[in-house]
């Protein structure tokens, strides 16, 4: 499939649930993990930066866009979700994870997918003197969405994990893009199991056999840029690089040509 135009598909899961994708681009296929609050919208512009090179997949990860759901959750599901992407991508791919969508990849990597090569940014490990920076907010939010309080998951969220202060969630509150946050709100339980309270999963890293580089931004706080080196010094033979960026993110700009050079090398 050629062009940067991207296509919308659907293939379904392991236990029968429909995931929805899109592909774009022309390539070795490529498979974007978007993190929380993301949906496949949100790779649009790094797919349409890569589309040189590249068939980039992006996807609506369960309960999520135009995905289904089946309940109860389990992080197995989310892994054959991923799988059955990488069969419709034609069998093999490379990974690209953000966030959560990082540790998702690189968990799906370790249990034995085939997966050519992968990449993590900024997977929200715990590691060293940053152990306890955040505390496991997965009980809280499950209650919070049988409740079906969807704000005050969203703000737990944007407290606990992201860190922002009471009043910057106050303002976006007040803004359309906060529809959308509690839309997914019921994901982020999600998030928080695929993401374990933060441990870093050491034993399940060394299983990787596929050449893994992790990334960071410099306009990350430091147990994020920490979490990516830690998570690269666990995969053998990984390795780490800092990019010029903001908080928990890098632009596509700068990230699309070291992902074309890691990837296509």
């Amino acid at each position: 499939m050629s062009g940067t135009t991207p296509v919308a598909e659907q293939v379904r899961s392991a236990d029968g649930t429909p995931i929805a994708f899109e592909r774009s681009g022309a390539g070795p296929a490529l498979i974007l993990v978007g993190g929380a609050f993301a949906d496949r919208q949100a790779t649009r512009d790094l797919a349409a930066a890569l589309a040189t090179g590249f068939t980039a997949f992006g996807y609506d990860r369960r309960g999520r866009g135009y995905s289904g759901d089946t309940a109860p959750y389990e992080v197995g599901r989310e892994i054959d979700d991923l799988a059955a992407v990488i069969a419709a991508a034609g069998g093999s791919a490379a990974l690209y994870g953000i966030s959560s969508g990082a540790v998702l990849a690189a968990l799906a990597t370790a249990q034995g997918l085939p997966v050519t090569r992968l990449v993590l940014f900024e997977p929200p490990f715990q590691v060293g003197s940053h152990v306890g920076v955040s505390k496991d907010i997965t009980p809280q939010l499950i209650e919070l969405i049988a409740a079906d309080d969807r704000d005050g998951a969203v703000t737990t969220f944007l407290s606990a994990s992201v860190g922002l202060p009471a009043e910057q969630i106050t303002a976006m509150r007040s803004q359309p893009m906060w529809a959308g946050l509690t839309a997914l709100a019921h994901t982020l339980v999600y998030d928080a199991i695929v993401t374990a309270g933060g441990r870093l999963p050491a034993e399940r890293l060394a299983a990787i056999t596929a050449p893994t580089l992790a990334l960071d931004s410099t306009g990350s706080p430091e147990w994020l840029r920490d979490a990516s080196r830690a998570a690269a010094e666990a995969v053998p033979g990984g390795r780490s690089v800092s990019l010029d960026g903001g908080y928990h993110d890098v632009p596509p700009a700068t990230l699309a040509p070291v992902l074309r050079e890691f990837l296509l090398g």
